[in-house]
């Protein structure tokens, strides 16, 4: 049991722009995006969509074809695409659109709430801590609510869900949960309404923070609703999950102590980047160039923030096929400390030096590179097999490419490798976030 009186009593908006991705597009079209009939898909280099997954689809899709975010092209049911004005249309993403969208909203945010008070939780969802700032824009917070979601439909045309709540948690849940069902797109949750609101929700997976794995853990122990999650035995918790169980608890009961302008600094940051490969890479050859491109575009970040890295790391995930195949959870990922550097050339290698070590010729289809325990990079560690003038000439190599790419774009210059067959780089220098980026259309 909580004592809610000694609980933060905050005014959090937690608000999400409705099938956003599908919305930016069909706004790009001049179409309502509640009476689009469209899905954004995903689909690989030169290819059809046929190979693709649904990145995000419009309500009225939803509706009428049961689509849903990840579900493949093939698995579209036939009658989306009859002709007729319900017609499903398929458009490619365009990344830097959303990007720019995302931050347009954030500016309308911040006429309502400190910068402080608020929190990007994705690109399409924010939480604003309107606490402070609530009474200067109207007397009730629904009110308010709603004059959000206006300013955000009339100045961009997108519409919004926005779930108001006594905390995050509570905010998070009345936006999930209920907001998306009524009509005004807006919901909020307070403590006194936990034993009509969470502890009514049926499906473990529905509640933000419970994954599937913890979902079955907790059916496991015989806990198969929210309901009975806050009527368990907090120790049973504690045990079976560590300082997890104890969260899970206080979720059931409404219960979240965090404050957003209280903003968490990791003690460890790292930098690192993964691809999804479009075949599956058997050539050692091939995989090796992939993994020095994307060593070297990870070097380039550190080296840009003035770092050197104390740590490598490398993972290797295999083929859907290969996985059934081997006795390695699906691929395998490695970690080396070595003498802090932001050399491309010494990077590289000690990520070449742990693939073959681990590697056995299975089937990959992901890799991925992360470089951690990151100082300043203010000094240069001196080796036999090098002289200063060496070191410094190489430093300053890497930093000239550095420069040229960020002016001309990373394409302009390449190495003779990233033209071989498997080689992503150059393709991948025109996505964004692994799509393609296209124009920041007005």
């Amino acid at each position: 049991m909580y004592d809610y009186r000694y609980e933060p009593h905050r005014l959090i908006f937690m608000i999400d722009n409705k099938s956003f991705f599908a919305s930016c597009e069909a706004l790009r079209m001049g179409i309502n995006p509640m009476k689009a009939v469209l899905a954004v898909m995903s689909h690989q280099p030169h290819s059809s969509f046929g190979s693709g997954l649904i990145m995000a689809a419009s309500p009225l899709a939803k509706k009428k074809y049961g689509l849903s975010n990840v579900m493949r092209a093939r698995d579209i049911p036939k009658a989306a695409f009859k002709a007729g004005k319900d017609k499903l249309m398929l458009v490619e993403p365009h990344m830097n659109l959303y990007i720019k969208r995302s931050m347009q909203v954030l500016d309308i945010f911040r006429k309502y709430a400190a910068e402080d008070d608020i929190h990007v939780y994705s690109i399409d969802e924010s939480m604003i801590d309107m606490t402070k700032s609530w009474r200067l824009f109207g007397d009730d917070p629904y009110y308010v609510g709603h004059k959000i979601q206006k300013d955000i439909h009339d100045t961009l045309g997108l519409y919004t869900t926005c779930g108001i709540g006594e905390n995050p948690l509570l905010a998070k849940l009345a936006m999930d949960i209920s907001a998306k069902h009524r009509t005004s797109m807006i919901d909020y949750w307070h403590y006194i309404d936990v034993p009509d609101t969470i502890w009514k929700i049926p499906n473990l997976e529905d509640v933000w923070g419970i994954n599937t794995r913890t979902a079955n853990h907790l059916r496991r122990i015989g806990i198969n609703n929210m309901y009975q999650l806050a009527h368990s035995d907090p120790e049973i918790l504690k045990r079976e999950f560590g300082v997890i169980g104890e969260q899970l608890f206080a979720m059931s009961w409404g219960v979240d102590r965090s404050i957003i302008s209280q903003k968490y600094f990791p003690v460890s940051k790292s930098y690192g980047n993964s691809q999804v490969l479009t075949r599956d890479y058997f050539d050692q050859r091939e995989i090796e160039i992939v993994i020095r491109e994307i060593g070297e575009q990870v070097a380039a970040r550190i080296r840009a923030h003035g770092l050197k890295a104390g740590r490598v790391g490398l993972f290797v995930g295999y083929s859907f096929e290969e996985r059934e195949h081997v006795d390695h959870r699906g691929g395998f990922n490695i970690q080396q400390k070595i003498t802090p550097t932001s050399d491309n050339s010494e990077l590289v290698h000690e990520l070449l030096a742990l693939f073959r070590k681990k590697w056995h010729g299975e089937a990959v289809r992901v890799l991925g590179v992360d470089y951690s325990h990151l100082a300043p990079d203010t000094e240069q560690q001196l080796n036999f097999f090098m002289t200063p003038a060496q070191q410094i000439k190489r430093r300053n190599f890497d930093l000239t490419i550095d420069q040229i790419r960020k002016r001309y774009g990373f394409a302009s210059l390449v190495k003779a490798s990233s033209l071989l067959k498997g080689a992503t780089a150059i393709q991948r220098s025109s996505l964004v976030g692994g799509h393609n980026g296209g124009n920041a259309y007005e």
